[in-house]
């Protein structure tokens, strides 16, 4: 399977895109944050599918992946105006913990620097509340923290469209082809037929974008068509030895 310069691109940006939505899933977890620990479960799993349909040519699962992307950037773009503070938005409010706790992000206690106080209580039973609790000596503030990690899944997620080559495309063209041609095979064939992407040069890919796919379509139907009927002569000259030998 040849590497193209547009799925290698894309295969790399899900990497990427898959340990960052890693790494922020596991200190929400430690923050009790529920609403991100939702949204970084499903875009593991859309990313999971859009890394198998750029690697296994499956277009339905690339269109999925892309979708998916313009709304994991608009849930990002909240989070950043729900930590600055944007439109009324507040970020002392338990709106990412769905108002079952009181907790906030992880970083707001342990950010670099931080020093973690806890201040005796007024009234008994009372530990658990972030109102006894004195955090100073931060160097950066968690909002901001948080709007860093908001900022790099954004970048994270726009990569593939401000990219030289157009990968989507490229991976879409190459999936389209992949499929187009398996679907051409007759049904209940016992004879698998070798349907690579064409390759014009070293080091170039044979798909460069959608606008390059009736092109090379073409010509891959003829050259499977060319196989086809050469395989119905063959069959023919067999058919008929047989008769004459009985």
């Amino acid at each position: 399977m040849g590497c193209c310069t547009g799925r290698c691109s894309l295969i790399c940006l899900c990497a990427l895109q898959l340990l960052s939505a890693l790494e922020r899933q596991i200190f929400d977890f430690l923050g009790f944050q529920w609403a991100p620990i939702l949204g970084n479960f499903l875009h593991i799993i859309v990313v999971i599918l859009g890394l198998f349909g750029t690697i296994q040519y499956r277009p339905r699962y690339i269109v999925v992946y892309t979708v998916w992307t313009a709304l994991w950037v608009t849930w990002n773009v909240f989070i950043i105006c729900f930590y600055l503070e944007v439109g009324g938005l507040s970020k002392d409010t338990d709106l990412m913990t769905f108002n079952i706790s009181v907790h906030r992000s992880w970083w707001r206690e342990h950010g670099p620097g931080c020093v973690r106080r806890v201040l005796p209580p007024s009234a008994h039973g009372m530990m658990d509340d972030y109102t006894y609790v004195s955090v100073t000596g931060c160097i950066v503030d968690f909002q901001y923290l948080e709007v860093i990690h908001s900022a790099v899944q954004i970048l994270l997620s726009a990569g593939p469209r401000l990219a030289p080559v157009n990968t989507l495309n490229a991976a879409v063209g190459g999936a389209l082809l992949e499929g187009n041609c398996e679907h051409m095979l007759p049904l209940g064939s016992d004879q698998t037929h070798s349907c690579s992407l064409p390759q014009p040069g070293a080091g170039q890919c044979g798909v460069h974008g959608l606008a390059d796919l009736p092109l090379l379509a073409g010509n891959k139907d003829q050259s499977l068509v060319n196989r086809l009927n050469i395989r119905t002569k063959g069959e023919r000259r067999r058919g008929k030895k047989a008769l004459s030998l009985k």
